[in-house]
C-alpha cells in the first residue's frame, strides 16, 4: 500500500522528474532547479546528484541528442511505462483508459496528442495533484505506482546497459517511491 503522506512529502522529486524527463531545454539545467531541490537526507539525493553532474558535462545540443537517441530510438528504453508488461495488447487500452480516468478525477485534463502512461506525464499529476481527503486516493495511487514501479524496472535494466545517465533519474525515481511504499506491504511481498 501506498503511504499518501511520504508521497506528498515528495511531490517535488516528481516534479523534477517530469521536467527532466521531457525534451531538454537550456532552462532545465539552470542551477537554480536543483537549488533547494533535495536535502542530502532524502532518498533520490545521491541519484540526482550524479545525474545533475553528468549531464552539465554536455553541451545542450549533446543533451538534446542523447534524449531522442535514448528514448525516441530504443524499444527497451520508452517512457510509455505499460507498454514493457502490455505492449500494444487489449490490456494496455483498459490500463491507459483506467490511468486516463483517474487523472480526470483528480482535475488533470490529459494532453490529446499523450498517453496516460507516459512517464513524464506520471510524474506531473504526482507532483500537481491534491489528493489529500480522498478516501479512495490510497487505491488509486497505488494502481498508478504500480504502473510506475514495473515500467521502471524494465526501463532501468535498458538504461544501465546502454550507459545511460538517465539511469541515475529513474534510479532516483524508484529510490523516491521506495520510501512511499507502506513497510507491512513490502515486507509480506518479498515473504
Amino acid at each position: 500500500m501506498i503511504n499518501l503522506e511520504k508521497l506528498y512529502e515528495y511531490k517535488h522529486v516528481f516534479g523534477f522528474m517530469a521536467q527532466q524527463l521531457t525534451y531538454p531545454e537550456k532552462l532545465d539545467f539552470h542551477p537554480s532547479v536543483i537549488d533547494s531541490l533535495l536535502q542530502p537526507s532524502e532518498p533520490a539525493f545521491e541519484h540526482i546528484q550524479q545525474f545533475w553532474n553528468v549531464m552539465h558535462e554536455y553541451s545542450m545540443e549533446q543533451l538534446e541528442e542523447l534524449y531522442v537517441q535514448t528514448f525516441d530510438f530504443q524499444k527497451d528504453s520508452t517512457l510509455y511505462m505499460t507498454y514493457f508488461k502490455f505492449e500494444d495488447s487489449k490490456e494496455r487500452g483498459q490500463m491507459l483508459a483506467k490511468l486516463k480516468i483517474l487523472y480526470q478525477m483528480f482535475g488533470l485534463d490529459m494532453p490529446d496528442h499523450e498517453l496516460s502512461d507516459y512517464l513524464p506525464l506520471m510524474c506531473e499529476f504526482i507532483y500537481a495533484a491534491d489528493w489529500q481527503g480522498y478516501p479512495q486516493a490510497e487505491k488509486d495511487f497505488g494502481v498508478l505506482v504500480s504502473v510506475i514501479e514495473d515500467g521502471t524496472f524494465h526501463l532501468l535494466q535498458s538504461l544501465e546497459k546502454s550507459n545511460s545517465p538517465y539511469y541515475h533519474l529513474i534510479k532516483a525515481l524508484r529510490e523516491t517511491l521506495k520510501v512511499c511504499i507502506r513497510q507491512e506491504a513490502s515486507n509480506h511481498e518479498h515473504a
